[in-house]
């Protein structure tokens, strides 16, 4: 059992009649919004240490993972505090998972299928607790964020080239919006009436990418951020097409792409230094069972976007909830 239904229905209470919290402040435009629960699926930058309880290589459970949390204590987190699920709420979501079945199985992580499935056996518990009234309220009126394009990318169609041998770029992309769609579908009918869909972030700009493929500048792979503004583009749209069609229901394009790009192009502005190295290690590659406790690790992290090779420093979690959470909100309310 991943996570507890107490937790849950605990979410509902904190979250009921007050304002979202996020940081160490409260965020004034849900002064009059009820929330039950913020619900999470997807990838890594939601986990909050499902992957601890499978067996998989790609796990955050040991140090320096967790070193700015609380305690120093790593839990599964894939970063050194707090990730985006922290911000936002609950979480099903597993480190390397992503929309393509297949991502989920080159890293032997949890699919967005078996996201699904358990999110189904907490809306049975919540039955047997609380009651089918009180459990349709609380569905109807929370919020849901997915996460789960950015391995698809790196992983599946990049580093581990399965999906390149079968589809170009736009067939592929085409693909994963109708996964993200049909998976977007699938909690609309379990009662889901509020989500938000993020898109894919620039993975070309990624340490480990700028590593493998960016030559000896370590340069941002053009290709692959090319690649992800298609599918954004094409989740944009498909998106808005698919609120058209859900009866009082409110489904949010959130961009994860633009917001990490003016923070790499301008990164004195957020009070950071390195954009493109993670701070574990040398930063070029380590993630995961790289980053450990052998490795040592940056004298300030709070000065890079990056805390290892993939994943955001806590700084730039909260400083990506800060930019987007206003705007999320106004789509959903």
């Amino acid at each position: 059992m991943l996570l507890s239904v107490t937790n849950v229905i605990l979410v509902y209470y904190l979250f009921s009649s007050i304002s979202l919290c996020y940081s160490e402040k409260t965020l004034n435009l849900l002064e009059n919004v009820s929330i039950p629960a913020v619900i999470t699926f997807g990838d890594s930058y939601l986990d909050q240490g499902n992957n601890n309880y499978i067996d998989t290589i790609v796990k955050a459970n040991f140090h320096p993972y967790g070193k700015d949390f609380v305690d120093g204590k790593p839990t599964g987190r894939f970063t050194d505090g707090k990730s985006l699920a922290d911000f936002f709420g609950v979480s099903f979501a597993s480190g390397g998972s992503g929309y393509d079945p297949i991502t989920p199985t080159i890293t032997s992580v949890i699919p967005l299928s078996s996201q699904l499935e358990m999110f189904k056996q907490y809306i049975g518990k919540l039955n047997k607790i609380v009651g089918k009234d009180a459990t349709e309220n609380i569905l109807s009126k929370s919020v849901y964020l997915i996460s789960a394009s950015t391995n698809d990318f790196f992983i599946s169609y990049s580093t581990v080239p399965v999906r390149r041998v079968q589809y170009d770029v736009p067939t592929y992309n085409k693909m994963l919006v109708q996964l993200a769609v049909n998976f977007v579908k699938e909690i609309h009918k379990l009662g889901a009436r509020k989500i938000a869909v993020l898109s894919g972030p620039p993975v070309g700009c990624l340490p480990v990418q700028r590593t493998l493929s960016g030559g000896v500048l370590r340069k941002c792979v053009d290709n692959d951020n090319n690649a992800v503004q298609l599918f954004n583009d094409m989740l944009k749209q498909q998106l808005k097409f698919l609120e058209s069609n859900l009866l009082q229901s409110r489904v949010a394009f959130v961009d994860f792409y633009n917001p990490l790009m003016r923070i790499i192009e301008n990164p004195h502005q957020y009070g950071l230094e390195v954009t493109d190295k993670g701070c574990c290690g040398t930063g070029g590659i380590e993630v995961v069972f790289l980053c450990n406790k052998l490795s040592p690790t940056c004298h300030d992290d709070s000065k890079f976007l990056f805390w290892d090779s993939i994943h955001l420093s806590e700084k730039v979690c909260i400083i990506f909830v800060n930019q987007v959470l206003p705007d999320l909100v106004n789509s959903l309310f």
